[in-house]
């Protein structure tokens, strides 16, 4: 069995997102003041945890933001980030650039809600989603390909120096029950993976991983809060366990879900 650390990111705040305009795809606002303090504040979060990939959606915001974070890393500040579209925003089509309560009212008039509403040109719920599996199905091989050649661990990155860096500021033991350490049949990390993208995209994976794949849940987390839109660097983290040659679903499991203690210092500029 082979397991690894996925930690999901969203972007720091926009100026578009404070005034809650809906930015999708079609309008690449860079980061506020604001937002580039929150990306810096996780990546001081963040910067002792060893990571063996970086990927972001190809936008600005979250191009900003993975360079924040990375540039705070005691051990990753010179990696390869992978940039690729299918980490991309929603695609609302002719309400990008309008207001919310514009799309509420948009949606209000088809006789429908957000966020099962899709705007003329936009990307349906299930259309975003198969993105997501996408990605995610691309990104087991990836590891399961890399593990099985021996390439990915190192005297430097050996298994347990990845766990040991998550779990010095996340609870791995307690939700794992220990099984890193005291279960010698429990699947060692092979690898720890970043991934920076935006909140309406993450809130489809989630459901996707609570509901296709029966995510578990630590007691602290709510199934209510794995549907909700993650608040700007929220941070959340996943054991993803599956094993070679069998084509089953992988088990994933949630550490810690939209998680901003890393915001507590961080004042919001005007």
């Amino acid at each position: 069995m082979t397991g690894f650390a996925l930690m999901i990111v969203r972007h720091g705040q926009t100026r578009l997102n404070k005034e809650k305009i809906i930015q999708g795809q079609g309008i690449d606002e860079p980061l506020s003041e604001t937002g580039f303090k929150q990306a810096a504040a996780a990546g001081v979060f963040l910067n002792n945890v060893k990571f063996t990939h970086v990927f972001s959606s190809d936008l600005i915001r979250t191009k900003q933001t993975v360079h924040g974070i990375l540039e705070k890393s005691r051990f990753c500040q010179d990696m390869t980030v992978k940039y690729d579209s299918r980490l991309r925003e929603r695609k609302y089509g002719v309400a990008e650039g309008r207001g919310l309560s514009e799309l509420r009212a948009m949606a209000k008039a088809a006789g429908e809600e957000i966020p099962g509403y899709t705007p003329p040109g936009g990307e349906t719920l299930d259309q975003v989603k198969m993105r997501g599996i996408d990605f995610f199905e691309f990104l087991c091989q990836l590891i399961l390909k890399e593990a099985g050649q021996k390439e990915l661990i190192s005297s430097e990155t050996s298994s347990n120096s990845l766990e040991t860096s998550l779990a010095e500021i996340f609870p791995l033991e307690k939700n794992c029950a220990s099984k890193f350490n005291s279960d010698s049949s429990a699947p060692e990390l092979v690898a720890s993976v970043l991934v920076v993208s935006h909140g309406a995209y993450m809130r489809s994976l989630f459901n996707y991983f609570l509901t296709d794949l029966k995510c578990s849940l630590p007691a602290t987390v709510s199934t209510s809060e794995l549907t909700s839109v993650s608040p700007n660097t929220g941070i959340s983290l996943f054991i993803i366990n599956f094993e070679e040659g069998r084509e089953v679903k992988p088990t994933v499991q949630c550490i810690c879900m939209n998680l901003q203690d890393h915001l507590n210092g961080v004042t919001e500029t005007c």
